[in-house]
């Protein structure tokens, strides 16, 4: 996407100058490589951590990614593999069910907006001006069950229901302090 682009806000676009550290390393990283991942590896009040793609959006206009709960290497390698296919040409759509990343099939779920301030500080001061599109990929439980189905709640310790209002996210590690 050539900078300049009248849809887009973020730093690059809009040739801001005079950048924090953290957001010129990733604006750097973003120029070179399209996108990056951020990786967090642990969260406030021992939340696990958590890693999300910045740049997707502006290079390609490919949703964002973020994936919690497993190892933040990991997670940044599988983002980055998803990211990658879906330059190649890969469609990334809410609801879609994913083989092809993971040794178990993973979930893209549309993360509501209002989660965003929570977990994607990085993408804000990036973009500017949310929202911009942000997929989670969701994983299963040793037995294939995912947070929504039955028996599935005791995943919501590892990854939160971004897809969910957080007014009707069930009471825990994500949603002490929003």
């Amino acid at each position: 996407m050539p900078t300049g682009h009248t849809l887009c806000h973020c730093i690059v676009c809009r040739d801001i100058e005079e950048l924090d550290p953290r957001i010129q390393s990733t604006v750097d990283v973003v120029q070179q490589h399209g996108w990056q991942v951020t990786m967090v590896p642990v969260g406030r009040d021992e939340a696990p951590g958590w890693a999300y793609t910045i740049g997707l959006w502006h290079s390609h206009r490919i949703p964002e990614l973020a994936m919690f709960g497993l190892d933040v290497r990991m997670m940044q390698t599988l983002l980055n593999d998803l990211g990658k296919r879906a330059v190649e040409g890969q469609r990334l759509e809410a609801g879609q069910i994913r083989h092809d990343i993971a040794s178990v099939p993973v979930v893209l779920k549309a993360v509501d907006y209002r989660w965003y301030k929570a977990f994607f500080g990085t993408a804000i001061n990036f973009y500017r001006k949310p929202p911009f599109p942000v997929l989670q990929v969701v994983w299963p439980d040793r037995d294939g069950v995912l947070p929504w189905q039955p028996g599935g709640e005791s995943l919501l310790s590892h990854q939160p229901r971004l897809d969910v209002l957080p007014d009707e996210h069930p009471a825990g590690v994500w949603t002490q302090n929003l």
